[in-house]
């Protein structure tokens, strides 16, 4: 599972960085709101963990942006206000969960595992197309070089890589990878093929998916 953290706090983000990271989640930690849009805008998480109040921009201005790009992966709002009014906003924002601080890592940790639960069974074989495989225990896609992949993203592109020369529709991935959400539109699909093509260049293969949210999504 791979989480972005976002907290200001150098000793707090130091903390939550390392106890996540021994639970076995891959970590990109920031700490302030710019650097987290920024990393939203570029990658793909299975879960987002923002802190409120932070420098250049809030947790919750982060939020809002992040929705409007119709990014709807899960977000925990980490707060060190316990007013109704932070609750409220948050969760009118997008966020599917908050945790006010002070809090115990027990807490926190049982929180992102909620987040993260994820209901699909995997092929458990590696998965070969042309120059890349795919890694199903460690959610690596290998070429020339290894990048880790979120959940999302290993799911889109093993059901890409298990019907090569096909065209699959974007309707099909969204009740597929997806299951249905009710947040999940084609432009969704649209923003992981993005990261997913990113990655695919990143790690050298000469392979990429085309097609658009239309006529759907192709291995060429």
């Amino acid at each position: 599972m791979k989480l972005l953290l976002a907290e200001d706090t150098a000793d707090l983000n130091r903390a939550l960085t390392a106890i996540l990271r021994h639970e076995g989640y891959a970590v990109d930690s920031v700490f302030d709101g710019e650097e987290a849009l920024r990393h939203i805008q570029t990658d793909s998480y299975d879960a987002i963990i923002l802190d409120i109040m932070m420098p250049r921009m809030n947790g919750i201005t982060v939020l809002r942006e992040a929705r409007n790009l119709n990014i709807i992966t899960p977000v925990l709002l980490l707060t060190a206000k316990a007013e109704i009014d932070d609750r409220v906003d948050g969760l009118d924002a997008g966020a599917d969960d908050y945790l006010t601080k002070p809090f115990s890592m027990k807490e926190l940790l049982a929180r992102v595992r909620a987040l993260t639960r994820r209901g699909t069974t995997y092929n458990p074989d590696d998965i070969r197309y042309r120059d890349v495989s795919l890694r199903s225990e460690s959610f690596e896609l290998v070429c020339e070089n290894t990048v880790r992949l979120s959940v999302k993203e290993f799911e889109l592109l093993q059901t890409l890589m298990l019907n090569p020369g096909k065209t699959i529709e974007t309707s099909f991935l969204i009740g597929h990878i997806w299951n249905g959400e009710p947040d999940a539109t084609p432009e969704t699909v649209d923003l992981y093929v993005s990261f997913l093509n990113r990655k695919l260049r990143a790690v050298s293969s000469k392979i990429e998916i085309s097609g658009d949210k239309e006529q759907g999504y192709s291995l060429e």
